[in-house]
């Protein structure tokens, strides 16, 4: 017999908490574990019901019920079965060529919220040290030269560059030559004051035009570097008692809201990529301090030409392990494919 929606919310409420417990469970407990908001007495009724049918046992009289092998087995299967479903919602909703990014990112977060129970986070692609592919200068007017800069990912930015007087074809092929031998393949900070010297000793007359085109360069790079942040979840925090103190909750909950903190977590999590592209954090070890009482999960995922986002999943630090790092692999992958897929087609 299959169990309507009520049995099999109060059956799961009844293993949950005698899973955290290990006590016989009641109707009055039950009540303030499901959202049918019964009363005691139709709880007791439903739990009759579920008695009768082997899913749950009473082991005195007078006391309360605890889970038979028959219901965990149902429990069990139920909650596979969701946690796939789950999982191909995603994968679906990752392959999924026509949905914006941004839409799809705050998909992805606000699913793996509800699939896990605990916070989440994930941050759009962004060129890890980003580097320059190509610079090209143009004459717009006598006083005006576009400085085309293409960095890796493909992300082109003009800028305007001002000068004193027009400038020959021939001093415009120079300037793009010595431009392009010294700068390609080159992240910003890689460009130190000795190198800009030295441009700009060799463009002679014209080093004041080369100084503004590395200012370009590196104000291109910074506004790239603007990173958007797509956050889910921030409520769960309060289902963990440990987590769930006035104070604690409230620095978390302005930690997902303001998002700056997080970006400390998100340039850690780049720049010390473990093997397996998962890294944990467990207490002490998480880079922002107000999330010293959580442990965090990371994954990157990687749409090519240096391009890479970060997703992470905070929660408390008994949190399921297994199944988040099992999940976060899923995402990983996909959207890891998804750049494959373009590229291929």
């Amino acid at each position: 017999m299959e169990l309507d929606e009520r049995k099999m919310k109060i059956l799961q409420a009844v293993i949950r908490n005698y899973m955290e417990t290990g006590e016989p469970v009641g109707s009055r407990t039950i009540s303030k574990y499901t959202d049918l908001n019964l009363s005691s007495a139709t709880i007791r009724n439903e739990m009759a019901d579920l008695e009768e049918l082997g899913y749950i046992l009473q082991p005195h009289t007078s006391a309360g019920r605890i889970p038979s092998d028959k219901g965990y087995r149902l429990y069990v299967d139920s909650m596979m079965q969701e946690n796939e479903r789950q999982v191909e919602e995603l994968k679906e909703m990752i392959v999924k060529k026509d949905e914006k990014m941004d839409h799809l990112l705050k998909q992805v977060a606000k699913a793996l919220a509800v699939n896990t129970n605990y916070a989440t986070m994930i941050t759009a692609p962004r060129a890890v040290k980003n580097k320059i592919k190509f610079l090209q200068l143009s004459r717009v007017s006598d006083s005006q030269l576009l400085a085309v800069i293409v960095t890796e990912g493909n992300n082109i930015k003009n800028s305007i560059i001002k000068i004193t007087e027009p400038l020959d074809d021939e001093v415009m092929l120079k300037l793009n030559m010595l431009l392009n031998t010294s700068l390609n393949g080159m992240a910003v900070e890689e460009i130190n004051l000795a190198m800009i010297a030295s441009l700009k000793a060799k463009s002679g007359e014209y080093g004041e035009i080369i100084g503004d085109v590395i200012d370009a360069v590196a104000e291109t790079i910074k506004e790239e570097e603007d990173l958007e942040i797509y956050t889910s979840g921030a409520n769960n925090i309060f289902k963990y008692p440990e987590l769930a103190d006035n104070s604690k909750a409230s620095d978390l909950i302005n930690t997902f809201e303001e998002k700056q903190l997080l970006y400390q977590l998100v340039d850690e999590s780049v720049e010390e990529e473990s093997e397996t592209g998962i890294k944990v954090y467990i207490g002490d070890e998480a880079p922002i301090s107000n999330m010293k009482d959580c442990s965090i999960v990371t994954a990157n995922y990687s749409f090519g030409d240096g391009m890479k986002g970060t997703i992470g999943i905070i929660g408390p630090k008994r949190m399921d392990y297994e199944k988040v790092v099992g999940t976060l692999k899923t995402i990983k992958v996909q959207l890891d494919a998804l750049y494959n897929d373009d590229k291929e087609e």
